[in-house]
């Protein structure tokens, strides 16, 4: 299923925004603090109206899906998350199947589908601990589970990885990278050395347009990243190098 935009507008932060994305892969959204990365995919995801220009999810524009309906074929996994009931990590990973569900419980493929998704997130060993008692990493990994269980088309996420350690952002991306071989993965990043190592492609914005789109080894040149990042830096193969 594609993404297309055409023209995308906010009333802050995005503006004359298009792209398409037709295929399965990672594509790695980057570019500075303002630049309009979290409206946009809050947009993609339909969580933010009303906006200018035309987003369009599978052919149907995104304000005119009933949310149940596009809940079952986008996930979207938020930066961070409050949850204040005493819920343990299992209970908020069966959160991601709500869209799939026939009734008031969770049926058995519920319950396979959330114990694979956690297994591929990493956390299956404190699946029964209080989701409030983990660290800021863990419970993001509990989120990503959520979100895997809910078996999407499309899987958009705003910074995945900016509570986790450096073991477990490489670890992230590298499932996020397996789940682009069958899915359209749409991450906001602010880590370039990721996006060079892991994605398919990458969408540079810049206050609120887009600056640059192609392969991270195309589009991360020592000019773009000056002009739009003001940072010098060499790279090298997969990984990048800041001077000071």
């Amino acid at each position: 299923m594609s993404y297309r935009v055409e023209r995308a507008g906010f009333a802050y932060g995005l503006d004359q925004v298009s792209f398409e994305i037709s295929q399965p892969g990672l594509t790695a959204i980057a570019g500075p603090n303002g630049a309009g990365k979290s409206t946009l995919i809050g947009i993609m995801a339909g969580l933010r109206a009303p906006y200018r220009g035309s987003v369009k999810f599978a052919g149907t524009e995104i304000s005119r899906w009933r949310r149940l309906e596009l809940a079952r074929r986008v996930a979207y996994l938020p930066q961070t998350m409050q949850i204040e009931f005493p819920f343990t990590a299992e209970q908020v990973v069966l959160m991601g199947r709500t869209p799939c569900s026939g009734g008031w419980f969770e049926s058995p493929e519920d319950f396979r589908a959330a114990e694979r998704a956690m297994r591929v997130a990493d956390v299956l060993e404190f699946r029964a601990r209080d989701f409030r008692a983990l660290s800021g990493g863990e419970r993001q990994r509990v989120i990503l589970a959520a979100a895997i269980a809910q078996e999407p088309e499309a899987l958009i996420l705003d910074e995945p990885t900016t509570f986790l350690d450096l073991k477990h952002q490489i670890s992230i991306y590298r499932v996020l990278a397996e789940l682009a071989t069958r899915m359209q993965v749409i991450s906001v990043t602010h880590d370039l050395n990721l996006a060079l190592q892991f994605a398919d492609r990458i969408l540079v914005l810049d206050r609120g347009r887009v600056a640059a789109d192609g392969s991270p080894r195309e589009v991360l040149t020592a000019e773009l990243l000056e002009r739009v990042f003001g940072v010098r830096a060499r790279i090298d193969g997969h990984f990048m190098q800041y001077e000071a």
